[in-house]
């Protein structure tokens, strides 16, 4: 559908730097009618049994099964990220999301208390109505389905928003639930910016939960107008995530996995570890191996099946990770890999590509240390004891996830059990049971998502109480 303003957005290749398709500038006029389409359809959507929704969400991961290869090139195309990472692990993660949540709704149950000869109280968990889920550019049909599969398996109607820097695959996915047959108006895809759309979703009255991945700026923005509106929140924020390396952790598979979590997806993933603190009798072996493997990664064209290390996303986020490389420098910091832009051959030439990038020698409250940077920049830092580093890994204003590498069992589950963040990870790295809680602390975020909590924060809690 046109948007009403008739207005639309190029749509850049990272790879290449060239504009390859346009997208609707949406604005509040498209929202209202989301929300109305979506208001008109929630009374049938919502009264369907469970396993009526659960199978309609089901056909909806077969297709994605089907269209793997298609969706990860479109993914690849539109994010800059290598077309075998898309294949991998971002689409098999989209039909994942639809495929749990279709089948946990199946299982989701409620409480009852009875009050011994007076009365009984019981729980209904029932749908809110109209939700607005807004989704990010470094994962974008994986995080975009992760918001809208609970949302709708619990019964809600949704209007949602992709980010204008990634739009592809969100609107393949429009085509896909009309192919599974998905309801007109259940599922309300809007494109456009996040200050026109993105707000006018945030400030819609008929909207009362609200489902946002992205900065943690544009989080509290959000905040500031969801809040007095008494509208839900689930926040899933910035991170700044520390890395702790201990002497007697396996090598090999600490280096092998650092490097993974340290620049997978150009490091624009927010559990990427980029503060990195190793024990001082490991640090020169550790960081000569780490900086050895970083040297030998491949850059080039996302759709080279060969190629590990593909574009930044867009031009000015290209722009802000390269300043932040330059403030290293300036605060005294010695890149050891990478700091500087790679220029490529061919259909590239013009790519927004930038060199992984090791830095050492940074004092840990510097600002490169302290902000999200979002990008291909990892520092290291050698810490003395536990208590060093546990200082070290909870000195920033976030709290999202970490990674903790030992062989020695009671280190790490003390170790965890100090550091401030939603997610630890002990001797691996973005291994994820969909059962799970996701979310930070801090200012990594409000909530917690995933399993039963999103179908909790999807549904309003309503007590019924029968005397006796």
């Amino acid at each position: 559908m046109a948007p009403a303003g008739n207005k639309y957005l190029d749509n850049i290749e990272p790879a290449t730097g060239n504009v390859y398709c346009k997208i609707p500038d949406s604005d509040n006029k498209d929202i209202a009618n989301a929300v109305n389409a979506a208001a008109t359809a929630f009374p049938e959507w919502s009264a369907l049994p469970a396993d009526a929704r659960s199978n309609r969400m089901i056909k909806i991961a077969d297709i994605i099964d089907r269209k793997l290869d298609e969706l990860a090139r479109a993914e690849s195309i539109d994010n800059g990220k290598p077309v075998s990472l898309a294949r991998s692990v971002d689409i098999p993660r989209a039909s994942s999301n639809f495929r749990f949540f279709a089948t946990a709704i199946l299982h989701f149950s409620s409480e009852a208390h009875t009050m011994e000869g007076e009365a009984l109280n019981y729980t209904n968990r029932l749908p809110i109505g109209v939700a607005g889920c807004i989704s990010p550019w470094n994962l974008p049909l994986y995080l975009f389905t992760w918001k809208i599969a609970p949302a709708l398996a619990a019964g809600n109607c949704v209007v949602a928003k992709p980010s204008e820097l990634t739009p592809m695959t969100a609107y393949l996915l429009s085509e896909i639930c009309m192919e599974a047959g998905l309801p007109p108006g259940v599922l309300n895809i809007v494109h456009g910016l996040g200050a026109k759309a993105g707000q006018a979703i945030i400030e819609h009255p008929e909207i009362s939960v609200i489902s946002f991945t992205g900065s943690t700026k544009t989080g509290q923005l959000i905040a500031k107008i969801a809040g007095p509106m008494f509208k839900k929140l689930s926040l899933e924020l910035g991170g700044k995530n520390p890395n702790i390396i201990f002497a007697d952790c396996d090598f090999d598979e600490a280096l092998k996995t650092t490097v993974r979590s340290s620049f997978q997806n150009q490091g624009q993933i927010c559990l990427c570890g980029s503060r990195i603190f190793i024990e001082k009798p490991a640090y020169e072996k550790f960081r000569d191996a780490f900086v050895k493997k970083v040297n030998e990664m491949r850059i080039g064209d996302p759709l080279d099946e060969s190629t590990k290390s593909g574009a930044i996303v867009s031009k000015q986020h290209f722009e802000k990770i390269m300043s932040y490389i330059d403030l290293a420098k300036q605060e005294g910091g010695a890149i050891l890999a990478g700091g500087k832009p790679v220029s490529l051959e061919g259909r590239c030439e013009n790519g927004y590509f930038i060199q992984p990038t090791v830095i050492e020698g940074l004092d840990v409250s510097c600002r490169t240390n302290q902000e999200e940077i979002f990008g291909p920049v990892v520092t290291l830092t050698p810490f003395e004891n536990e208590e060093e580093v546990i200082r070290y890994a909870n000195s920033t204003q976030y709290g999202l996830s970490a990674t903790i590498w030992t062989e020695n069992l009671k280190r790490a589950h003390l170790v965890a059990k100090k550091l401030k963040c939603g997610i630890v990870w002990v001797n691996c790295w973005l291994v994820r049971d969909l059962r799970t809680p996701f979310g930070g602390m801090k200012q990594s975020g409000i909530g917690r998502e995933g399993g039963f909590e999103a179908l909790r924060f999807f549904t309003e809690m309503q007590n019924v109480c029968i005397k006796l």
